[in-house]
């Protein structure tokens, strides 16, 4: 009976249970690959993101992770590093990286839930927006290093253009 309770306690505290119900609302595709593991697609206005949620119960955290829809090439490399670090200067949550593999921008994030009964919907849904607006946020100045020939400061600069109204 403990085992069991033990069971229905992990489950129900489990984030990727309230994920998936936010996933669903959306109507993004995705895929749940065990108690542990779920991933989705978004839709964004420059190109699509692939979600991965993470599940560790045994530390009570969940890593999260949004990749863009974009390929590095090996020689662009240096300068997209650089631009990454200064993108991660202007960050509160999260951060970029690149999934060296597949030369695959990355926004990445964990939330610690020890001592917490569960991740509520709010804080998780949170997490997915603040991660789909910094990449938005960033995307051009990417594509500005990666394809516009710009140095990272330049690129940076021209992406955070704040504008006033609509055209």
């Amino acid at each position: 009976m403990s085992e069991m309770l033990a069971e229905m306690t992990e489950r129900a505290t489990n984030p990727l249970d309230v994920l998936e119900q936010i996933v669903m609302a959306h109507e993004w595709t995705f895929e749940r690959r065990s108690d542990g593991e779920m991933a989705a697609e978004a839709p964004g206005k420059w190109c699509n993101y692939t979600l991965f949620f993470s599940w560790a119960p045994e530390i009570s955290a969940m890593h999260f992770s949004c990749a863009f829809d974009v390929k590095v090439p090996t020689g662009h490399r240096a300068p997209l590093f650089e631009l990454l670090a200064m993108a991660n200067e202007r960050l509160w949550i999260g951060h970029f990286g690149l999934e060296v593999e597949e030369g695959v921008p990355v926004f990445r994030h964990a939330v610690l839930l020890r001592g917490a009964p569960g991740a509520s919907a709010e804080s998780l849904e949170d997490m997915v927006d603040i991660a789909l607006t910094e990449c938005e946020r960033f995307y051009p100045a990417f594509q500005f290093v990666l394809w516009g020939g710009k140095k990272p400061g330049e690129a940076l600069d021209a992406a955070m253009l704040d504008c006033v109204g609509e055209a």
